[in-house]
C-alpha cells in the first residue's frame, strides 16, 4: 500500500473534477480525499495498492472531459491507513 499526494493544475475546477476523482477512486478501491484549492488547483490524497494509485495518477493527467490539465505533481510515501473511504471535500477557501 502506498500514499500519493497529488496536485492538479489547469482548468480543473467547475468541471466535475472532484466528483469524477471520487468515482474513479471508488472503482479502483482507493481511500482518501480530493478538494479544490483557493489557487485554482485540485488536491488529492490517495492510499491504495501501487497499481491502483498509478492508474488514478494517470487518470488525473486527463481528468473529466471538460477539464484541461496542464500539470500534475505527485509525492508518494508509505500509506498510513487513516482513511475509511474516498471523499470529495469542500474547497480550502
Amino acid at each position: 500500500m502506498i500514499r500519493a499526494h497529488i496536485l492538479i493544475k489547469g482548468r480543473v475546477q467547475g468541471v466535475g473534477f472532484r466528483a469524477n476523482t471520487r468515482r474513479k477512486a471508488y472503482q479502483l478501491g482507493i481511500k482518501g480525499w480530493v478538494r479544490n484549492l483557493r489557487d485554482g488547483r485540485v488536491e488529492a490524497v490517495a492510499e491504495g495498492k501501487k497499481e491502483a494509485i498509478n492508474e488514478l495518477i494517470r487518470w488525473c493527467h486527463r481528468g473529466p472531459s471538460m477539464a484541461r490539465v496542464t500539470d500534475v505533481k505527485v509525492e508518494k510515501t508509505e500509506a498510513t491507513g487513516e482513511f475509511r473511504d474516498f471523499t470529495a471535500k469542500r474547497g480550502s477557501y
